[in-house]
């Protein structure tokens, strides 16, 4: 099977691993990648945004599958070209992935579905936004609602802020949706469709804020870790049955069947589970810490989600290790980071036992490895326990080098203490 992996990022170099990995997949490829992807597949320098030059590709390189990692490829409707050209893309359609691209959107097709997720108002004007504010009150959440990288959110607890970022929204030319405050701890959950069946992978948590102990504004995530020992029993199986199912099915009602990988962000609250967002693809950096515990070979799966026989998979198998993600961001991100520096030791830091350096936004000058992006690698640690899995990775992000990098130093510390704890109904008493 030869496969091509579309996306610069992490996400991307870690599903460009699985599949290598995979005996059944011969040659990967990658459109753009970026340093780490280029020093183990072939990379093809082309705009993966762009349905006409990626199906030309796909057509030149003779592919038996795509797999889209970012939205921008998604809303642009490479899936759909790809589709209609008759090769196996691993990604829903545009109309599909409106899931993501709108936040009302994805409320609608909640509502029709039955899907517990917190209450909500669309605003398009400074007065319909101050009467939702004040409506569910602080803590403030207002969302942009088209795709913003990650970073379209606003938690807080000073109304100002809160309208000063919805006025910046409307200035753009979009809108805003504003729900009630979720408490509880959160949850990511991949599953896998094919359009009518569902297959889960492991849970993991992401932690979306720029410093530790959970301060500053919203990034494109900062780190990750699986599986979840303090997640409530049968917590997969209620998303499966309560979210994933439905909202598959009421896709396909609606005549946009949804083909490829459904983010579920979720909330344990003190009321039960809610659904905070869906994304239509892999999420940064949940992607690399997951990844690197499956082992059920991968291209094989995502080859059956595309084709639509996703019913012939068994249920995936999992390493008993522990995954921990740090990502490692730019200096002044999520603002306006600062590119083009020289990036040090990953040599060493990759030969740390059970540690992986996975690149995002890094390329080649010169024969050197230079950032290019805001988020610039994330280091995997994988243990027998969550200490130990964090003690590697953060042992091999200490040997990496970036002037005027950083990282959190907490990413799963709360787990790996025992803080963390779900107290509303579980999956059990529901």
């Amino acid at each position: 099977m030869k496969v091509l992996v579309l996306g610069p990022g992490g996400r991307e170099h870690a599903l460009v691993r699985a599949l290598v990995a995979d005996p059944l997949v011969q040659e990967v490829h990658a459109a753009p990648g970026n340093a780490g992807i280029a020093g183990e597949v072939t990379v093809h320098p082309v705009d993966a945004n762009d349905p006409a030059v990626v199906t030309e590709l796909a057509q030149r390189l003779a592919l038996d599958l795509v797999v889209i990692g970012p939205e921008a490829p998604l809303a642009n409707g490479v899936a759909d070209a790809l589709q209609e050209a008759g090769i196996p893309v691993f990604g829903p359609t545009r109309a599909a992935a409106e899931l993501e691209a709108s936040k009302a959107f994805a409320k609608q097709v909640m509502a029709a579905a039955g899907v517990p997720t917190a209450m909500a108002r669309v605003a398009t004007t400074d007065a319909e936004a101050d009467e939702a504010l004040c409506t569910f009150g602080a803590p403030y959440v207002v969302k942009d609602d088209g795709l913003a990288a990650g970073k379209g959110v606003v938690v807080t607890s000073d109304l100002e802020e809160a309208r000063a970022h919805a006025s910046a929204c409307f200035a753009a030319g979009g809108t805003v949706v504003i729900e009630e405050y979720l408490d509880g701890p959160e949850v990511s959950l991949f599953v896998l469709s094919d359009g009518r069946t569902v297959l889960p992978l492991a849970p993991a948590q992401d932690f979306k804020r720029l410093s530790d102990g959970d301060e500053g504004p919203n990034t494109g995530g900062m780190g990750a870790y699986s599986p979840l020992a303090w997640a409530p029993p049968g917590l997969v199986d209620e998303v499966i049955e309560r979210v994933a199912r439905p909202v598959i099915d009421e896709m396909a009602h609606r005549g946009t069947p949804f083909a490829g990988v459904l983010y579920c962000g979720l909330a344990l609250t003190s009321r039960g589970m809610r659904v905070i967002e869906f994304n239509a693809r892999f999420g940064d950096p949940e992607t690399q810490a997951v990844l690197a515990r499956l082992t059920t070979p991968l291209g094989g799966v995502l080859l059956a989600a595309a084709q639509g026989r996703l019913e012939t998979i068994d249920q995936l198998n999992w390493s008993p290790k522990t995954a921990v993600a740090v990502v490692l961001a730019s200096e002044n991100y999520p603002d306006t980071p600062v590119t083009g520096r020289r990036v040090k030791g990953l040599g060493k830091a990759a030969k740390i036992d059970g540690a992986s350096v996975l690149h995002a936004g890094t390329v080649l000058q010169d024969g050197k490895v230079v950032s290019s992006g805001g988020r610039v690698l994330a280091v995997v640690g994988l243990g027998a326990s969550l200490d130990e899995a964090r003690a590697t990775a953060y042992e091999s992000i200490s040997l990496i080098e970036l002037e005027g990098g950083h990282h959190r130093t907490d990413i799963a510390l709360r787990a790996a203490r025992g803080e963390i704890e779900v107290t509303g109904p579980t999956a059990a008493s529901l």
